[in-house]
């Protein structure tokens, strides 16, 4: 009875996930708009949509020069034991106890 009251009164915040399914565009609307949506399953609450925090400013081009330094061979191909290790390839060294 209370949701029914606050859905009448436009203020519903929790959303089963049939409902939010049907109405997801409109949710998404408020959630931009800084609302939190709560959904659930069963009645019990299992995820929320939130607004995405908005970066503050621009961005400075430029900002690390003279920081860092990119090698020369930084394309170059990866030794072997490397390329192996990122392939899963590598060998497992035994453990010494």
């Amino acid at each position: 009875m209370a949701n029914d009251l606050l859905w009448n009164m436009g203020m519903k915040k929790v959303f089963s996930i049939t409902e939010a399914k049907t109405q997801f565009s409109k949710l998404l609307r408020r959630v931009a708009a800084g609302e939190v949506i709560t959904l659930t399953k069963w009645g019990v609450p299992v995820g929320r949509l939130v607004p995405v925090e908005v970066q503050k400013g621009k961005r400075r081009l430029g900002f690390y020069k003279g920081k860092f330094t990119v090698p020369d061979d930084f394309d170059a191909p990866l030794p072997d034991e490397i390329l192996d290790a990122f392939e899963g390839k590598a060998k497992q060294g035994r453990s010494k106890a």
